[in-house]
């Protein structure tokens, strides 16, 4: 028997209580439509590994795992008891937002999807190669490099947790599986737009240098921590949706609203590290790549009998020269 939840109209929940085993197992029977996207995402990402492999071009496996975590991840949070459980439970639905923010986004970006579809899909002129067209009007696009622009997937990133759950609307969207889809999708597609171009392991329709990459990740961060302290620290229910867990459950909605936001006030920490990580090694390696790159333009100026010096300098040092000369 199934008690229904006030606020998700159709929606039921399960009369036994919430355990770990509950929690943490799958439950296909009530997972959401975003599961079903993310083996479509899965299957998407093996047909452009089957084209490459038929091209006999080689891809990372690193990025591959990547994708495949990702997608994993994004299945299991909306495939399981977190899903279920999470309907009436603010805690466990925190859990699911922050992976599906946080940590699912981190992982796609990282399979590099935009380059693998740039080299699976077709470029042939006819309608064959349409879709790889679209896909480069996207990326050069205004529309894309607004999207793309700090000025707003940061406020993005920030409305996502205030816009949502300090408003009416998280409820409203509560109320239905399509609006309970919906906003899982919001929440994927807000940390795949913020995390996109700070990555930045695709094309994306804005490039930024390291400094500023690192810097656009750290400017929600202080928003993210007061908005955890301030669910953490409320002695008020702040969403009709978590006030009446079914009685059987035993759960507190109180002290449950205070674990969800000491969920969101910690979570941050590690996602963020791992993506400094990322922009601090791929900035190393780029300047390597640049030095190789100066080394290998002086050997061969030196092997065609020429300075190898740069041209620049060596005006400068001529005119410092000329300078001691006057001035003796």
């Amino acid at each position: 028997m199934d008690h229904e939840h006030g606020g998700m109209g159709s929606m039921h929940l399960p009369e036994l209580p919430p355990t770990v085993g509950r929690v943490m197992g799958l439950d296909l029977g009530a997972a959401s439509p975003v599961a079903w996207l993310a083996v479509a995402l899965a299957v998407g990402y093996g047909l452009g590994l089957w084209r490459l492999h038929r091209r006999g071009v080689r891809w990372s496996v690193g990025r591959t795992l990547a994708w495949f975590a990702g997608c994993a991840s994004l299945f299991y949070v909306t495939a399981s008891g977190l899903q279920t459980y999470g309907m009436a439970m603010f805690s466990l639905h925190m859990v699911q937002h922050m992976v599906l923010t946080m940590i699912s986004p981190i992982l796609l970006l990282m399979g590099a999807p935009v380059t693998l579809a740039l080299r699976g899909l077709p470029a042939s002129p006819g309608p064959a190669g349409m879709p790889r067209r679209l896909l480069l009007t996207g990326l050069h696009s205004r529309l894309g490099q607004a999207v793309a622009s700090p000025l707003f997937t940061v406020p993005l990133f920030i409305a996502s947790l205030y816009g949502v759950y300090f408003t009416p609307i998280f409820d409203d969207l509560m109320a239905s599986t399509p609006g309970h889809t919906l906003m899982l999708v919001h929440f994927l597609m807000t940390g795949l737009l913020f995390f996109g171009p700070i990555i930045a392991v695709d094309p994306w329709p804005r490039r930024t240098g390291p400094g500023g990459r690192m810097l656009e990740l750290l400017l929600p961060a202080p928003f993210h921590a007061f908005f955890g302290v301030t669910v953490m620290m409320s002695d008020t229910v702040l969403l009709a949706s978590y006030a009446n867990p079914p009685a059987s459950w035993g759960i507190d909605p109180l002290f449950d609203q205070g674990s969800a936001g000491g969920i969101a006030w910690s979570f941050g920490e590690f996602p963020t590290v791992l993506v400094l990580a990322v922009v601090f090694f791929s900035w190393t390696r780029s300047e390597e790549r640049a030095n190789r790159a100066a080394d290998r333009a002086h050997d061969r100026a030196v092997a065609r009998g020429e300075s190898g010096e740069d041209p620049e300098l060596t005006a400068y040092n001529e005119r410092l020269r000329r300078l001691a000369a006057q001035n003796p």
